[in-house]
């Protein structure tokens, strides 16, 4: 109980910079996803193009590759020369990531929906953003739930990626304190960290479920 009392303070804070990457990137792939979605499934050519590369790249490669692109490379491209902290650079990489595959399943889940109430919709009056807001989207959020939440949990655990840019994440944390101490405590504690992480989405998500099952009813 000592020793935990000890290693228990570096690996919240650890787990704040965890959290605070996992809570930003989501705040912010999400919407991105959306509205990526939307343009993968428009009838302007050049943009639904641009958008199916932009996917078939981040989906297809490794997300480290992606972290360490962005950090090391991005900034010395000529045109572009911005300077990036590590936080902000590990954020681009891991919103773009997450946003690519949000969108392929806001994609799937706006195309799930019958083409008749889009044609109910019209004959009521109303706009396309208004079908899609009223009537589309929140169907399409009871549908998609399930692939979001593996997502999520997924994102949770790739955040400790976040480790080859030195940032002082939970995993980093706990790999300090195992090489300093020879003890291998810190990472069942670091095991238990992440399973609490996850064990709080996957809740969330079933009440979120739960919620909206109204819709496909």
């Amino acid at each position: 109980m000592e020793y935990l009392s000890t290693i228990i303070g570096p690996m919240l804070d650890g787990t704040a910079i965890t959290l605070k990457m996992f809570f930003v990137t989501i705040i912010l792939s999400l919407p991105l996803g959306l509205f990526v979605a939307l343009g993968r499934i428009s009838r302007f050519k050049p943009l639904k193009s641009f958008i199916g590369f932009y996917i078939w790249l981040f989906r297809g490669t490794p997300l480290m590759l992606q972290l360490l692109f962005v950090y090391y490379v991005l900034p010395f491209i000529p045109g572009i020369r911005i300077s990036l902290t590590d936080f902000q650079a590990a954020l681009l990489a891991f919103v773009l990531n997450y946003g690519a595959y949000f969108a392929e399943i806001f994609r799937a889940g706006i195309q799930s929906i019958d083409r008749g109430q889009y044609e109910g919709a019209k004959v009521l009056g109303m706009t396309n953003s208004q079908t899609m807001r009223r009537i589309i989207l929140p169907q399409v959020i009871s549908r998609i739930l399930p692939p979001v939440s593996n997502e999520t949990i997924s994102l949770v655990k790739d955040t400790s990626l976040i480790y080859v840019l030195a940032m002082n994440d939970l995993l980093r944390t706990t790999r300090a304190l195992v090489q300093r101490d020879f003890n291998m405590i810190p990472f069942v504690v670091a095991a238990i960290f992440y399973l609490a992480m996850t064990l709080v989405l996957t809740r969330v998500f079933q009440k979120l479920e739960q919620r909206y099952t109204a819709y496909d009813e």
